[in-house]
């Protein structure tokens, strides 16, 4: 059996939530937030709201579930990071099809732009040698604000280029396959070849471990494929929720997650916290945990709702994981920005999330 512990030398995510969750000082989860919104959760699961197969439906997205796909997504959740402004600037701004695009979709709807300019930017050759003056062109932004941490993303970008070209044969298609529908030995595959990936940080003396953008990265192959053929993972149900700024910030006003005074006056004051600092590894393990905690009591709630009508409880159950839970949490903050406006989330500048 596996070392599941936080002293193996590869902690993932849940067991790492878990144990910052049991010693976290700054962030506490409320039981009672948790069954509150469980209840109101439910009945969005009964209609129909937690269920995969939107991901493609999403303009951008790739609406082909082919091999070129899972390629797109690679490149995608490769550059998949911190997003938000430096103080009072403008957000970097994609314009595409006449249509503004700001944070994630930005950085979608550039990826789509530079394709329709013939840039290769899917393939491995490219990915592996593009410099920072073609990088810079292909993410120019409508407003005076560049993309942050542009030349963290070249190098992240070049990286993930050189590891398929000497690894994989080119294409991260051949990584998916050599895991054999087993999304953790993936996660394990990615963090452990490409190292913009590797989501880790030591929390009270022990190694712990998030993963966001490797676990998204499975998430949304899963989604995108609707859980077949090459979206297929008999084990996705072991993913955790993505750790990032918006998730906690949504748990936080739902009355799950309680910060102490001082790490609330930190926010208030939209100082950027250190990449490792205890107060962002308590926000974002404690979501983790959360999140397990919420699916775990919503699973139990539905249980109660169906009055024990067996196929109606396994066909809810099997759409609610911690990626739906996540999934909705996520859209949640997006539909009510100005409802959650006094809640400020926390800020790091880091190419993990």
């Amino acid at each position: 059996m596996p070392d599941t512990s936080c002293s193996s030398p590869l902690c993932m995510p849940r067991e790492s939530g878990k144990f910052i969750a049991e010693r976290s000082t700054n962030v506490i989860i409320d039981e009672n937030g948790i069954k509150k919104t469980a209840s109101v959760l439910v009945e969005k699961v009964m209609n129909g709201k937690f269920s995969i197969g939107g991901w493609k439906k999403e303009k951008l997205h790739p609406s082909v579930t082919n091999e070129a796909a899972i390629d797109f997504i690679f490149v995608m959740d490769t550059l998949n990071f911190s997003f938000w402004p430096d103080g009072n600037d403008e957000k970097f701004t994609i314009m595409y099809e006449k249509v503004s695009y700001t944070g994630y979709w930005a950085l979608v709807a550039a990826l789509k732009r530079a394709q329709d300019e013939g840039f290769a930017i899917t393939d491995a050759k490219f990915m592996s040698c593009v410099d920072q003056n073609t990088f810079s062109h292909i993410f120019r932004s409508s407003t005076e604000s560049n993309i942050p941490l542009l030349r963290e993303r070249v190098e992240a970008l070049n990286d993930a280029g050189s590891v398929l070209l000497n690894n994989f044969n080119g294409t991260f298609l051949n990584c998916l396959k050599s895991c054999e529908k087993d999304a953790i030995a993936l996660i394990r595959t990615i963090v452990s070849n490409f190292k913009s990936f590797r989501d880790e940080s030591q929390y009270e003396g022990q190694k712990v471990s998030f993963y966001k953008r490797a676990q998204i990265l499975v998430a949304d192959i899963w989604d995108c494929f609707q859980g077949k053929g090459l979206g297929e993972f008999y084990n996705i149900d072991e993913l955790t929720m993505f750790a990032d700024y918006r998730v906690p910030q949504t748990l936080e006003y739902f009355g799950i997650l309680c910060y102490t005074s001082e790490l609330k006056k930190i926010l208030r004051n939209q100082t950027v916290l250190e990449s490792g600092s205890r107060y962002e590894l308590e926000i974002r393990g404690c979501s983790i945990e959360a999140v397990e905690r919420l699916k775990t009591e919503l699973r139990r709630q539905i249980l109660e709702v169906s009055n024990g009508e067996r196929e109606k409880n396994t066909k809810q159950n099997t759409m609610v994981n911690s990626i739906t839970v996540d999934f909705y949490l996520w859209d949640y903050a997006k539909s009510h920005r100005k409802q959650m406006a006094h809640l400020p989330f926390h800020k790091v500048r880091t190419i993990y999330y």
